[in-house]
């Protein structure tokens, strides 16, 4: 018995557990951390700086000298050179053993060129690794405040369905009493009908934002997942924005992307360095060591000659010096110098644009957290007056003095005015949140 009571505790609490875990909230910070350690993309970029490593590395080694080994075996038929320099019409079978060893001199400055080209190119894909987790945290932050917003608008949507309810309920008993006609019962149980449909639909705008959410997070969607809300810092009627100048001044010398496209404009001088680098001679110093053995080979007496005597004897060894000179490539060398000439203009455009782009997303930001900031001062004014208008009406209407439709227009009026501070307030925060982003602070609220 006491067992039984025991599993049955164990398996409660492992239950309580796993509810606890499922109905986790999520914070903002949470969600960019473990989009940071989990997202593919990320992962992916990651695996492209290792790549970018390796070249790296293969290439600083290419100064070092090789060395390759040969083994040969080789079966012949009819007239062969025997051991004592004539030809014989003998079959015989021989090994062949060799090792050998070159080292690059020069080779027109191409390893050192090629090494600071890789060296850039790897500092740019660790920019891009920078510039992948930096999208994704603003793509996180802007879905969360999304999910922030919808909460507030289900929030406005079952005030102004609960307003109604007890709006009904009074006109109920007025119907009931006689003293109201049953025509204003029909007109605001028509608007609670709407307010119901605008409920769900708030609801579902809810359940999106989440999905997308979680979607970023790259997790299953889950009914249970929630996030934290945060409390948000309060907006003043003269809240100061950062000019998009000061803004832009900052993030051009820290921005993931302008580090990488330079770097790239930096590789491509290196490319047609390296490309330039063709048109020298290229000078290498080699060494080999050559022996072989051969079934047939006799001494003077006829006697079959040892396979250690053979390697000894015919050992062969070599050192020496190549230079390579390029007197007609046909044209290749020219043409390749031609496209690293053209790829250099092309990277410096790239990084004009990426400057051009930048600024241009910095002053859109900068412009919407502007108008966002008019647009919430103007509605907050209009739902301070919208609130004692629909007051007042509301007043009216339960002594008979407007009809259901009257009410029912200052009600929408309301609603739309909350509505457009909401979206509004959530407008102008995220706007902000990208200038400070851009300026090189945390992704925060």
């Amino acid at each position: 018995m006491i067992r039984t009571i025991f599993t049955i505790t164990y398996l409660l609490f492992v239950a309580l557990f796993a509810s606890l875990q499922a109905q986790e909230i999520w914070s903002l910070e949470k969600c960019i951390n473990y989009a940071l350690d989990n997202n593919i993309k990320i992962k992916q970029g990651v695996i492209a700086t290792g790549y970018q490593q390796n070249q790296l590395k293969q290439t600083k080694y290419s100064r070092l000298p090789n060395l390759t080994g040969q083994v040969s075996q080789n079966l012949n038929f009819g007239r062969s050179l025997t051991y004592d320099n004539t030809y014989k019409d003998i079959n015989s079978s021989q090994t062949d053993f060799g090792i050998g060893t070159n080292i690059p001199v020069f080779q027109g400055f191409y390893i050192t060129n090629n090494i600071s080209k890789l060296e850039l190119d790897l500092q740019a894909s660790i920019e891009d690794l920078s510039k992948a987790k930096s999208d994704i945290s603003v793509n996180i932050a802007s879905t969360f405040l999304e999910i922030l917003f919808a909460k507030d608008l289900v929030k406005v949507s079952e005030d102004q369905l609960s307003v109604t309810n007890l709006q009904i309920k009074q006109i109920t008993e007025k119907v009931d009493a006689g003293s109201l006609a049953r025509g204003s019962l029909l007109e605001i149980e028509a608007q609670a009908a709407g307010e119901e449909l605008n409920l769900v639909n708030a609801q579902n705008q809810l359940k999106i934002a989440r999905l997308r959410l979680t979607q970023l997070l790259e997790l299953p969607s889950n009914d249970a997942f929630d996030v934290e809300v945060p409390a948000l810092p309060e907006i003043s009627a003269q809240a100061s924005i950062v000019s998009a100048g000061e803004v832009y001044k900052s993030a051009v010398l820290t921005r993931p992307e302008i580090k990488g496209a330079d770097l790239r404009y930096q590789s491509s001088q290196y490319q047609l360095k390296m490309a330039q680098g063709a048109l020298y001679p290229t000078i290498s110093l080699y060494a080999n060591i050559y022996d072989s053995y051969n079934n047939k080979y006799k001494d003077i007496n006829g006697a079959d000659i040892a396979f250690s005597k053979q390697l000894k004897n015919n050992q062969r060894k070599g050192i020496g010096a190549q230079m390579n000179i390029p007197i007609f490539t046909r044209f290749a060398n020219k043409i390749q110098i031609d496209n690293a000439r053209l790829q250099v203009l092309n990277t410096q455009l790239e990084l004009e644009s990426t400057k051009k782009l930048l600024r241009s997303d910095i002053e859109t930001a900068q412009t919407t957290a502007i108008a966002a900031l008019n647009r919430f001062n103007s509605n907050q004014k209009a739902v301070s007056s919208m609130r004692e208008a629909f007051r007042y009406s509301e007043e009216k209407f339960g002594v008979g003095l407007v009809n259901a439709v009257e009410y029912n227009t200052a009600k929408t009026k309301l609603a739309k005015s909350e509505s457009d501070l909401l979206q509004a307030k959530y407008e102008f925060i995220f706007r902000t949140k990208i200038l400070d982003f851009y300026r090189g602070l945390p992704l925060t609220l």
